[in-house]
């Protein structure tokens, strides 16, 4: 596969509150501390839309839009894939619950957002987006798929597109048998052709190698934790800048993710400072 272009990251988990505020985590400048998220309201939901946004919606659009801020793309612009191993664990809970009862009393709005496109539905309603969209499933290894549907997408359709991974923490009982302590989101925003945003070229390639896993022992944990997080050796990387190689979990042969910073020099908060070289 040739390469594509990476414009804009977007982020959240615990002690990762967003891709400007966690670089310095992420590039080893800064100890991690795993802080619970705090409460996200989305800024481009209608208030009615707003009312009724479940957790997984949230954190779709809370990585989603802090990708946006480090582009110059209109949303509406932007092709979307979004994948959850797991989707929305605890309207799964509450369906699952109701059935178990007598009456089996389903809510309708849980109802209305059990299936696994909820979040990019709601995504296109509120930016006005009729690009293609696509969400998938494949348990630990989604964000590796979904990054190769949206590098296929990017590259194949030249599309702009928007890249959403999500999985939140697994209430008890579904716990037991599929641990997931903590809520993780990533967001990529991926194009066919440099621009002045760019921050670095990827290329993909199927390999044997085994995964990358992280030094710091907690960052390790949350990625081996939630299957969203096995993004963070590729986020590693370009948080600490100069280029490198990311082995990806993919259900068979491992994705090689490798990362090629671009010529401009970029500030703290990711975005490109002064005129890419010619």
């Amino acid at each position: 596969m040739k390469s594509l272009y990476l414009e804009a990251v977007g982020l959240a988990g615990p002690g990762l509150p967003g891709w400007r505020d966690s670089r310095a985590v992420l590039a080893g400048e800064s100890p991690y501390v795993a802080q619970e998220l705090t409460p996200y309201q989305p800024l481009l939901l209608p208030p009615n839309e707003r009312r009724r946004a479940t957790q997984i919606v949230r954190l779709a659009f809370r990585v989603s839009e802090d990708a946006l801020a480090g582009t110059k793309l209109p949303a509406a612009e932007l092709a979307t894939v979004f994948a959850s191993a797991e989707g929305d664990t605890e309207v799964m809970h509450r369906i699952n619950h109701a059935l178990a009862q007598p009456a089996r009393l389903i809510s309708p709005t849980d109802f209305h957002n059990s299936v696994h496109n909820a979040a990019p539905g709601y995504w296109s309603i509120a930016v006005g987006s009729r690009l293609p969209s696509t969400s998938l499933a494949a348990y630990d290894a989604s964000f590796a798929a979904a990054l190769t549907e949206a590098a296929a997408q990017t590259l194949g359709d030249e599309l702009n597109t928007l890249l959403t991974v999500c999985d939140l923490r697994m209430p008890v009982p579904l716990a037991e048998k599929r641990p997931i302590a903590e809520a993780f989101g990533v967001a990529l925003v991926l194009t066919p052709r440099r621009t002045a945003q760019s921050l670095a070229t990827l290329r993909l390639e199927d390999t044997e190698l085994a995964e990358t896993t992280l030094d710091d022992p907690a960052l390790e944990r949350l990625r081996a934790t939630n299957p969203a997080a096995r993004a963070l050796p590729l986020l590693e990387l370009l948080a600490r800048g100069g280029g490198g190689t990311a082995h990806l979990p993919a259900g068979g042969p491992t994705l090689s993710v490798t990362v090629e910073t671009v010529g401009a020099a970029h500030g703290r908060d990711g975005r490109a400072h002064g005129a890419l070289p010619q």
